[in-house]
C-alpha cells in the first residue's frame, strides 16, 4: 500500500481523487492549505503528491523544490484548473512529475499515479547515498543527501559527469566519493587542473608526447589520459581548458583512443571522465567560449553542489568533525567550541564556502591555544562585523516594524524622538564595531567605510574610547 497526498483547496476535488485512489488500494489523506499540505507531506513520509497550484495561502509550483528537499522526498504530480503553458514549462523544470489539468479524465490521474509509483520504485531500487564510501563528506542536510544519492547512482555507472559549484564547495570530494564507489575504484584517480596548466603544455600534459616531438622533449612523456586507464581521469575546472584542445578532447573521449604529440600511431585508455566547474558552461558555449559538442558529450549527469550558506544545519557537525580530526593529530591543537560561538558561524555567509570554514576553524584554534574553549571573540573580525551589521539591520527593520503606525494613524506614545533613536543606534554600531576590532581603528576603519576622523567624532560624541 502506498501513501498518497492531495493538496487543493476545492473540497470536491479532494474526496473524488481520495475515492478513485482509495479503490486502486492505497493510503489517501487530504489538506486544503499549503502550509498543512506540506507539514503532512513532512510527518506522515507519502509516496505521491497530487498539488493544486492556487491554494489560499501559496503557490504549488513554487513549493515543488521545498518537496523535493524532503528526505526521500515524494513525487510530485501537479493538478490545476489553469491550463497555463508557463505553468506546465515550471513544473517539468521543477521535476514534477506531471502537469494535469483537473477538466481531464479521471483515467489521467489513475494512470499517472501508476507511472509515478513505477518510477519510484525503480528509483528506490538504486543504493540511497547513505550507503556508500564518503569519507571526508561531512552533513546530513536534505541537500547534501540529495547530492550523495546522485553520487550513488553515477557510480553505478560510467557516464560523464560534471560536479557545479560555487569554489570551496567541495567539487574533488565528491569526484573521489564516485570513483571510491565505482568498479574502477582499484584503478587511478587522476586529477587535471586545468586552471593551472599552462596553455602550450596542455595538450602535452594530457597527451604525453614522445621525444623530439618539439624543442625540449628529451624523452618520452606518458600523458595523463593514458594514466587514467581503467581509472578516472577528473578535469578541475573544465571551462578553462583552452578551445583548440577541446576538439582534441572531445574526439579521445568518444573514440577513447588519442595521438601522442610526434607518435605515429594512436594508443587507447578506458577512462572514465569527471569533470568540474564553478562557472556556467551554458552560458561559455552561448558566448562560443566553450564548445557545444563537447558540452552536449560531458553533460551526461550533473551533480549541483549547493553553497554552504544554503545548508548551515550541517556547519555544526563540519566544525565538530575538524575540531576532532585536529585533536586527533595532537592534544596541543585541542578546542571545543560553545554554543555561543556555534551560533556566531552559522549566522556568517561563508562566501568560500566550506573551504574557509574549515581553514576558519583552524586558524582559530592555533590563535587560541590548546584546550580553549572557543567563542565568538576569537572569530576573525570581518566576520563579526558582518554579523553584527546583519543584527543591527535587524535590529533596526525590527523596531520599524513595532513602531510603525497603527491602523488609526496614530504614533505610539512611548516611542523615541527621531534624533534620539538614530544616536542610539549609532552609539550602539560604534560601541560594537570597536569591540569587534579590539580597539584597533584602522581595523574598525576598514570593517566600517569611515575615515578615521569620522570614527574619532563619532567616538567623542559618545564617549567611548
Amino acid at each position: 500500500m502506498h501513501r498518497v497526498m492531495i493538496i487543493d483547496d476545492d473540497e470536491q476535488v479532494c474526496k473524488t481523487l481520495v475515492q478513485v485512489f482509495t479503490r486502486m488500494g492505497h493510503a489517501v489523506s487530504y489538506q486544503q492549505t499549503l502550509k498543512k499540505g506540506l507539514a503532512a507531506v513532512l510527518s506522515k513520509g507519502v509516496d505521491v503528491v497530487f498539488l493544486d497550484v492556487n491554494l489560499p495561502d501559496g503557490n504549488g509550483l513554487a513549493a515543488i523544490t521545498t518537496i523535493k528537499q524532503y528526505p526521500a522526498s515524494p513525487e510530485v504530480i501537479i493538478i490545476t484548473g489553469d491550463e497555463d503553458v508557463d505553468g506546465a514549462e515550471l513544473a517539468m523544470r521543477s521535476k514534477a512529475w506531471d502537469y494535469i489539468p483537473k477538466t481531464g479524465s479521471y483515467k489521467k490521474f489513475k494512470f499517472a499515479l501508476e507511472r509515478a509509483l513505477e518510477y519510484r520504485r525503480q528509483k528506490q531500487s538504486v543504493p540511497s547515498g547513505q550507503s556508500i564510501k564518503r569519507e571526508a563528506i561531512i552533513g546530513d542536510g536534505p541537500l547534501i543527501s540529495n547530492c550523495l544519492d546522485k553520487v550513488a547512482k553515477a557510480a553505478g555507472n560510467d557516464l560523464p559527469v560534471v560536479i557545479t559549484g560555487e569554489t570551496g564547495t567541495g567539487k574533488e570530494l565528491f569526484s573521489r566519493a564516485i570513483h571510491a564507489n565505482s568498479k574502477r575504484s582499484l584503478a587511478g584517480f587522476v586529477v587535471v587542473d586545468c586552471a593551472a596548466l599552462p596553455e602550450h603544455l596542455v595538450e602535452s600534459t594530457l597527451f604525453g608526447h614522445v621525444k623530439g616531438a618539439f624543442t625540449g622533449a628529451g624523452a618520452d612523456k606518458t600523458g595523463l589520459m593514458k594514466m587514467a586507464d581503467k581509472g578516472t581521469l577528473f578535469l578541475d575546472e573544465v571551462g578553462e581548458l583552452p578551445l583548440g584542445i577541446q576538439k582534441k578532447f572531445l574526439r579521445a573521449l568518444q573514440e577513447k583512443k588519442f595521438r601522442p604529440i610526434g607518435a605515429k600511431n594512436e594508443i587507447a585508455s578506458d577512462f572514465r571522465l569527471i569533470c568540474a566547474t564553478h562557472r556556467d558552461l551554458k552560458t561559455m558555449v552561448e558566448d562560443n567560449k566553450f564548445r557545444q559538442d563537447l558540452f552536449f558529450r560531458i553533460f551526461s549527469i550533473n551533480i549541483h553542489l549547493p553553497p554552504l550558506k544554503d545548508r548551515k544545519d550541517d556547519i555544526k557537525a563540519l566544525v565538530e568533525n575538524q575540531l576532532g580530526r585536529k585533536a586527533g593529530m595532537s592534544e596541543e591543537n585541542s578546542c571545543t567550541m560553545s554554543g555561543e560561538f556555534l551560533e556566531e558561524i552559522q549566522q556568517y555567509d561563508w562566501s568560500g564556502n566550506v573551504r574557509e570554514l574549515l581553514n576558519t576553524i583552524d586558524m582559530v584554534c592555533s590563535e587560541a591555544g590548546a584546550g580553549a574553549l572557543l567563542v565568538p571573540h576569537h572569530l576573525p573580525g570581518h566576520i563579526r562585523a558582518f554579523n553584527i551589521r546583519n543584527k543591527l539591520k535587524a535590529s533596526t527593520d525590527g523596531d520599524t516594524r513595532e513602531n510603525s503606525p497603527s491602523p488609526a494613524g496614530k504614533f505610539p506614545v512611548n516611542s523615541m524622538k527621531f534624533k534620539e533613536y538614530i544616536d542610539q543606534m549609532k552609539y550602539e554600531y560604534i560601541r560594537q564595531l570597536l569591540a569587534c576590532a579590539k580597539g584597533n581603528i584602522p581595523r574598525a576603519c576598514t570593517f566600517s567605510g569611515l575615515s578615521r576622523s569620522q570614527l574619532y567624532r563619532l567616538m567623542q560624541q559618545f564617549d567611548l574610547k
